[in-house]
């Protein structure tokens, strides 16, 4: 499914996380819900533990799972950088990673989501990473 590799067990040892992406309403788009529980086993690991993903940079990625009373799990999402301790977040990079992170997401989930309608969203924005 493109640039995006599954880290099962990440090495969070002095690393930061810092958040760049977050989508409070996932509910909204139940495919997208039924991927992340595929692809990251939620239904047996629920909020134990972030899913992690090793972007086209080779910056990873710390993909939290957001559970709220009364709604289906996950609810919402958080995507953060983990970077090292002391070193300055790559905004250039985040934005071309979030942009493949996007692409694999909607790979994975598949019709009637399409990577080309997110391509042309991003050139229709202007959104120099979707060039």
């Amino acid at each position: 499914m493109g640039d995006i590799t599954i880290i099962v067990d990440a090495e969070l040892a002095g690393m930061r996380q810092a958040l760049v992406l977050t989508e409070d309403r996932l509910g909204h788009y139940p495919e997208f819900r039924a991927f992340f529980v595929r692809t990251f086993e939620l239904d047996r690991v629920g909020l134990s533990k972030p899913g992690f993903v090793r972007a086209p940079s080779g910056l990873s990625y710390a993909l939290v799972f957001v559970g709220r009373s009364g709604e289906s799990f996950p609810s919402g999402l958080e995507i953060y950088a983990v970077v090292d301790a002391l070193e300055p977040l790559d905004e250039a990079a985040v934005d071309h990673d979030l942009w493949a992170i996007l692409r694999w997401m909607i790979s994975g989930v598949g019709a009637p989501w399409r990577v080309d309608d997110l391509q042309a969203t991003g050139r229709l924005y202007r959104i120099p990473v979707a060039e």
